[in-house]
């Protein structure tokens, strides 16, 4: 057994020891799987314990309202509460002790650190403060890390502009959507951001920190700033994180969760290289664990190399949501690969996908907005994106301010059924 492995094994006992005599939720999967008094591999962890899914969350909260059965100590002495953003359901409620709430900063600090954050450093946060996790979780841990914090919450694009401008924060916070977003604004509105101050910008929420067609457009219209990417979620935590200089993969917290990739649907582990779901357990958290939790996350592992076995990275980040991806015509789509090529054609302000499933052969449509109204050519983006994917996609070009624009997860992808 490895180092690594020997750790993991060690710190997943540790939490089972820990959970297994209050918390309900996995008292329940942890009898079935013979595990209540721990597993002596990891191997016999991924084939004995079964799966914890997002829907079976939401039904535990559903049937023993409002928490669910999932907490491990007594409600008294938990002090955060947050939810779910809700984009592939129903919001599922998360609570945190001080001492799993710290747990959750100090895997936020690794994402602090890797981006190049010091003390003394200001960060920018360009988001509106709601109960999702990912904003508090970068604001407490920042404050920790010694930055100085800007929250903008409760302001329009312009207004949070016009802020980081007079302030010229070194490190801003937003989804990949919403920093090109307020790159937009600013060339509409005559405000220079090369000036900016801001040589770091940690996006996360959605795929794109990592796609090198999607981190040049940020980086365009951010001057002099570098895009680090890193994810996580509300009911995990923050899991992996980038860097300036290694900016096409994510390197997992490997010491903080037990990671596996498997095929979707199934508990069969997926060859290097091959794309697969994420599932994670957290060797963590023991207020609110979460053992071989199908994230939905469509990842391809990559090994690292002079790293520990079995110390992978995640190649392209996160490729996208294992739901998302369609088949049309025999050809594999999903998200962050429409969204690269249509970012890599250049000239887009805003787009939207519908993909028609109800045809006996499917259809793909790309509805656009352009920078320029005038003089971009819808053929040119058809013939691009017949050249990117072979196959031809419908496209139409429609005026400046009809779709909808994101500050958080954008929701460009509707499939009709």
């Amino acid at each position: 057994m490895s180092a690594l492995a020997s750790s993991q094994l060690a710190a997943l006992n540790r939490l089972v020891a820990a959970i297994a005599r209050t918390n309900r939720f996995y008292q329940r999967k942890l009898t079935a799987a013979d595990g209540l008094h721990g597993f002596e591999s990891l191997a016999a962890f991924s084939a004995r314990m079964p799966f914890t899914t997002k829907d079976e969350l939401a039904r535990d909260q559903l049937e023993h309202p409002p928490h669910g059965s999932t907490l491990t100590f007594p409600l008294e002495t938990y002090t955060r509460y947050h939810q779910t953003s809700g984009t592939s359901g129903r919001p599922i409620l998360w609570l945190d002790t001080t001492e799993s709430w710290q747990w959750v900063l100090d895997n936020w600090k690794t994402v602090w650190r890797h981006a190049g954050a010091q003390p003394g450093d200001a960060a920018f946060f360009a988001f509106s403060f709601g109960p999702f996790l990912g904003f508090w979780a970068a604001f407490d841990s920042a404050q920790q890390c010694g930055l100085r914090t800007l929250p903008a919450g409760g302001m329009s694009s312009s207004e949070r502009l016009r802020f980081l401008l007079a302030r010229r924060p070194r490190l801003l916070c937003c989804t990949p959507t919403y920093a090109l977003r307020l790159a937009d604004v600013a060339e509409q509105e005559g405000m220079p951001l090369a000036d900016s101050g801001v040589e770091r910008i940690l996006v996360a929420g959605e795929p794109g920190g990592c796609v090198p067609e999607i981190r040049a457009r940020i980086e365009q219209g951010w001057p002099g700033a570098r895009v680090v990417d890193h994810h996580g979620m509300t009911e995990i935590g923050p899991v992996s994180y980038g860097g300036p200089v290694d900016a096409t993969r994510l390197r997992l917290m490997h010491d903080r969760y037990f990671v596996e990739v498997l095929r979707p649907g199934t508990n069969d582990p997926v060859a290097p290289g091959e794309n697969g779901e994420l599932v994670l357990t957290t060797l963590g958290r023991d207020a609110c664990p979460l053992l071989r939790y199908r994230t939905g996350d469509l990842v391809r592992a990559e090994q690292l190399p002079g790293e520990a076995p079995g110390a992978f990275a995640l190649a392209g980040g996160i490729l996208g949501r294992v739901d998302d991806m369609v088949i049309v015509r025999g050809v594999n789509l999903y998200p962050a690969a429409m969204d690269a090529a249509i970012r890599a054609h250049g000239g887009v302000r805003e787009y939207q996908v519908e993909i028609d499933q109800r045809p006996t052969l499917p259809e793909v449509r790309v509805r656009f907005e352009a920078f320029d109204e005038a003089g971009f050519a819808s053929a040119d983006l058809a013939r691009h994106l017949r050249a990117t994917f072979q196959m031809r996609i419908d496209v139409e070009k429609v005026a400046n301010g009809v779709l909808p624009v994101f500050e958080l997860k954008a929701r460009r992808w509707k499939i009709l059924k």
